[in-house]
């Protein structure tokens, strides 16, 4: 038996995945180590350069990550991929070499190719979140010109870039302002972001001072999502029982007596009110803010 939740139920978020970019030098990978008790997963062989080094695989081949077992996974909170880039290319390779169909004109992909590229990382992510596991997609930033502005992109290949943006949770790139460094999670019009806490431009410390840093933004993003998922739950809940209420309504006197005794509630319920009305034949008169028996 499948389970089915329902609409005013909340859905908790344990794992999330999140994209982080930025230009060479401005300390992609260090901020990763920062996370909760991080693995990351050496694709580019550059862990070397961070000073706040934890424990690292040096992959080679996606064969090597398809090797891996849950119990590898056993003593980390946190899957760091330096770069995604590297990764989707090791993972593309891996693939044509599986299935040479796979390979289209100039090495590059074929449609079906694309279809399994997206279905097997999107799958891996999936089964590390099952680890109880949070992701961090770590990327370089490509910087292109448009007229006087600069527009910051992922430094990914193809249409593989589209999977990061879609599979992402949250999405921040590192940026440079007057010397200081900022974890910026919000778009505009010249960089992507994705920030469902609404976080504002957060200042990025010493990590010598605060090791566990990007594991506590980690966390702010999963307790605004749940806290984000409560409340839509509770105004779903609130909303379904005013419809309930509304169905039990008959005549024209007991509508219009309703407009009355909610003539401050929130729209939504407002509106569910004439969509019950409409339905038993009275028309709504936005003037007067009353039903009428319809002519």
């Amino acid at each position: 038996m499948i389970h089915i939740t329902k609409a005013d139920d909340a859905i908790e978020v344990k794992q999330i995945t999140i994209a982080l970019y930025a230009p060479p030098g401005t300390g992609k990978t260090s901020t990763a180590f920062t996370a909760t008790a991080p693995l990351l997963f050496d694709f580019d062989s550059g862990a070397y350069r961070s000073q706040f080094r934890k424990d690292t695989v040096q992959i080679g081949s996606w064969s090597e990550v398809e090797a891996m077992t849950e119990d590898d996974f056993a003593s980390y909170k946190t899957v760091a991929v330096d770069t995604i880039g590297r990764a989707l290319d090791a993972l593309t390779a891996h693939l044509i070499a599986k299935n040479p169909k796979f390979k289209g004109y100039g090495g590059a992909l074929t449609l079906q190719g694309y279809g399994a590229l997206k279905s097997s990382f999107i799958g891996w992510l999936k089964l590390l979140h099952s680890f109880g596991k949070d992701v961090i997609l770590i990327a370089h930033m490509d910087e292109q010109r448009d007229g006087d502005n600069t527009i910051e992109r992922l430094d990914v290949q193809g249409g593989s870039k589209n999977e990061i943006y879609k599979s992402a949770d949250a999405m921040g790139r590192i940026q440079l302002v007057a010397g200081k460094k900022f974890l910026n999670f919000n778009p505009s019009d010249t960089a992507f972001g994705k920030n469902p806490a609404q976080l504002s431009a957060i200042p990025i410390p010493d990590f010598h001072d605060e090791p566990e840093w990007f594991g506590t933004v980690i966390e702010r993003i999963k307790t605004a999502l749940n806290e984000s998922s409560a409340t839509a739950s509770a105004k779903q809940f609130i909303l379904e029982e005013f419809r309930k209420t509304f169905a039990g309504l008959n005549t024209v006197q007991d509508f219009n007596a309703k407009v009355v005794e909610l003539g401050n509630a929130d729209p939504a319920v407002k509106k569910l009110l004439v969509a019950a009305g409409t339905a038993k034949g009275y028309q709504f008169d936005g003037k007067s803010k009353s039903f009428k028996a319809a002519a």
